[in-house]
């Protein structure tokens, strides 16, 4: 039976031919008795006797090359199969087909199927073939085979159970590197190795634009990437917090700071590379705290204060001695630095009238109380060119 599935041609007619055969060689065999009538009987059979004599047929059967003649009164291709127990596949080769009339000096083949678990370039597949070796299977299947590497020798037997064969077709392949083309034909089975052939090289952190591992195929381009590179850290400023204190000694609507902020520090390490000298962009792999930022502290005024003094200095002009010294802004600082706020005053005689930190800071109603306050102790005198503004 054929390992590929085959099946026994059926020998029905055969069969009873056979047993025909055999029932006439035993009548042969008995004792001669009533000799007249056989005579008379084969006399009378003599034609038919010539007709089973002309059915006998000489032909040559070859099975998977193994040749012989033989003598055989089949009718057809199928019923002499059968009676030679030649079984056949759907994979196997027979011709004359089975159903084809046989003649005397007929010629008949059989030739098994063999199944080759085929790997071409990378592409594994099942087929079938009825070659005794790898050459006979790749001139069957159509595969050129110059250059190639193959797994099995050329000149290897392929048995009825099959084998499994790798072939690697010899390809052009075109590596860019180092501002040059390098192309070789390869039947290297990677990337990698294809890469090697060339003479090529990878270092440190080289690589190529498709996987090393990957197949090599014909007029593939391949990049290789030099890539240099390293960390770099860099540190950039923290900023800090604003505490605020409400503060009920301060005017409202006056802010002092008691403590100023202080920036903090953050070290951001990145990946850097250039990639054939062209440098990428940085990736951010870590960061990390290196001076923790001071937080400022304000304190923040909720007394409401007073806006009468006394002493006759309620109801004088403030509006217009303000528009005289300052031009009515309470933010005015004079060319100095020395003076400012609505009425021009310096640092020490603002700290002098209960006020914090700089005039030209507080509120319109507390530097106009402080003012008043210093008219009550000085009169006009502190402002000699806009004082007679304050009666106007």
């Amino acid at each position: 039976m054929s390992p590929t599935g085959s099946h026994r041609v059926s020998g029905g007619r055969a069969a009873a031919r056979r047993a025909a055969r055999r029932g006439r060689a035993a009548g042969r065999t008995d004792p001669m008795r009533r000799l007249l009538p056989q005579a008379i009987v084969v006399a009378a059979l003599a034609g038919g006797t010539s007709a089973f004599v002309a059915q006998d047929k000489a032909v040559r059967l070859s099975v998977d090359g193994d040749a012989r003649t033989l003598h055989t009164y089949a009718d057809d291709v199928g019923e002499l199969l059968a009676d030679e127990d030649v079984g056949v596949g759907d994979h196997d080769i027979v011709a004359p087909a089975p159903g084809e009339r046989l003649a005397s000096g007929d010629e008949v083949a059989v030739r098994y199927g063999r199944p080759v678990t085929l790997t071409l370039d990378g592409e594994r597949r099942r087929v079938w073939t009825t070659a005794h070796t790898v050459d006979g299977a790749l001139r069957q299947l159509g595969v050129r085979a110059e250059g190639a590497y193959l797994s099995a020798s050329r000149s290897a037997a392929i048995s009825r159970r099959g084998l499994a064969l790798d072939v690697r077709t010899e390809r052009t392949v075109t590596f860019m590197a180092d501002g040059r083309e390098h192309t070789i034909r390869t039947n290297a089975a990677t990337v990698g190795e294809a890469l090697a052939a060339a003479g090529l090289t990878l270092r440190g952190q080289d690589t190529t634009s498709v996987p090393r591992e990957s197949f090599p195929r014909d007029g593939q381009t391949v990049t290789v990437m030099r890539i240099t590179g390293g960390k770099e850290a860099h540190d950039e400023p923290l900023a800090f917090a604003t505490v605020r204190h409400a503060d009920p000694t301060l005017p409202k609507g006056t802010e002092v700071v008691a403590r100023p902020g202080e920036p903090g520090a953050v070290r951001i390490t990145y990946r850097v590379r250039s990639v054939n000298g062209v440098r990428q962009r940085p990736r951010k792999v870590r960061s990390e705290v290196v001076r923790a930022p001071v937080a400022r502290i304000v304190r923040v005024g909720t007394m409401v204060p007073p806006t009468t003094v006394g002493g006759g200095a309620d109801g004088l002009n403030w509006h217009a001695m303000a528009a005289c010294e300052s031009g009515g802004r309470a933010d005015a600082v004079d060319g100095s630095g020395r003076y400012g706020g609505l009425y021009q005053l310096d640092g020490g005689t603002w700290r002098s009238l209960g006020g914090h930190g700089r005039p030209q800071d507080a509120p319109p109603a507390e530097q106009t109380y402080r003012a008043k306050k210093l008219y009550v102790q000085r009169g006009a005198s502190p402002w000699p060119h806009c004082g007679r503004k304050l009666h106007q």
